[in-house]
Formats: C-alpha cells, structure tokens, sequence
C-alpha cells in the first residue's frame, strides 16, 4: 500500500487541471541505483489493466507491478522543505537511506523528489 497525503493530492489535482491532464493517473516509479540510493519519478499517464492501482478521492495513483514492492508502505507529500519552497517528497521505510521524519529534523530523510515535479 502507498500513501499519497491530502497536501500532494491537492496540488496534485491542481497541477493537472493547469495542465490540461486533469482525470489522468499519476504515474509513480522508482529505481534502485547499485550504490543502494531510491530515485523516483512521477507524471501524468493512462492507467494499463497491468498496473496497481490506488484511489485517493478522485486522483488515481498508478505504477507498473515491478514497483510494488520498492513502493510499499511509502507515502508521497507535499511540504514546504525550506521558507516559500514546497517540494514533493517521498517517505519510503524500504530505502536505505530513509530516516523517519523526526529523526530527520522534519526534513526529507528519504532523498525526497524535488525534481518530480
């Protein structure tokens, strides 16, 4: 199960309405580098019969079955990281480099996607 906070959905929904992809899937995926580190991508796509696929009101989060696992348990946010500056994160207990986020001084632990964006 992947979590997707009110915060990302919204701007989620409202960045797709901009760009005219409003009732597409997002797309998430995630590849493990050889030295251990998650990187992640994210974009507007058609969902497939093959995908997994979560419901969060009326946003549709898809990735391919071979993300399930690296994807499991994770949640993708929306939080401001710095004064002004809001970022997509994703908080992945199954990368290596995750640090919960109190540990972590409320930042991202995780390697968080500011480029998913």
């Amino acid at each position: 199960m992947i979590t997707v906070t009110t915060a990302a959905v919204t701007k989620i929904e409202t960045d797709a309405a901009a760009s005219q992809n409003h009732g597409m899937a997002l797309r998430l995926a995630v590849r493990k580098e050889s030295d251990g580190t998650f990187h992640y991508g994210m974009g507007f796509d058609e969902a497939s019969e093959e995908d997994v696929n979560y419901q969060f009101g009326n946003l549709s989060v898809v990735f391919a079955p071979e993300f399930a696992e690296l994807l499991n348990g994770a949640t993708l946010d929306y939080v401001e990281l710095e004064p002004g500056s809001f970022n997509f994160i994703f908080l992945n207990p199954n990368d290596p480099n995750y640090a919960p986020p109190a540990a972590a001084g409320g930042g991202c632990g995780s390697g968080g996607c500011s480029g998913c964006h």
